[in-house]
């Protein structure tokens, strides 16, 4: 019975595991991998602007934004947006989890990207997008 379990979780680890296999086969017949090197999310959203008027520009800036900046251990610039750095508390993962929440009603362009330590020692969190993304972040965000 111990070896019927081991046969089927090694099943389930090769067809669901992220690999970076070319030869899996698409309904279609075509070749591709479960996922590259990277399996991150992909976002078709073409604008960058924030749905928020002004009034509620300032109030998030002042409260969430202002929270988040103050916990900031250290920032990264990457190519398309900023990598941020946090503290690896389950409070710090619920701020971060409902920023990405609130964030993705208003600005439907970033790719956001939690890394999490299970030692409970940091958080990164990516926020990404198309060409100009990073200044916006700057600007618009204060981040």
């Amino acid at each position: 019975m111990r070896n019927l379990f081991i046969v089927i979780l090694f099943s389930f680890v090769g067809l669901f595991g992220c690999q970076n296999n070319k030869s899996d086969i698409k309904p279609t017949g075509e070749t591709s991998s479960l996922c590259s090197d990277k399996c991150e999310a992909k976002n078709g959203s073409n604008q960058l602007s924030c749905k928020l008027t002004s009034p509620e520009m300032q109030k998030r800036k002042e409260t969430v934004l202002a929270s988040l900046k103050k916990q900031i251990l250290e920032k990264k610039k990457l190519k398309d947006g900023f990598a941020f750095k946090f503290n690896g508390s389950d409070k710090m993962i619920d701020e971060l989890t409902q920023f990405i929440k609130t964030e993705r009603e208003c600005c439907d362009f970033f790719t956001f990207n939690l890394s999490i330590s299970g030692d409970k020692s940091e958080i990164w969190l990516e926020l990404k997008g198309k060409e100009g993304v990073g200044d916006l972040i700057e600007s618009e965000l204060g981040l």
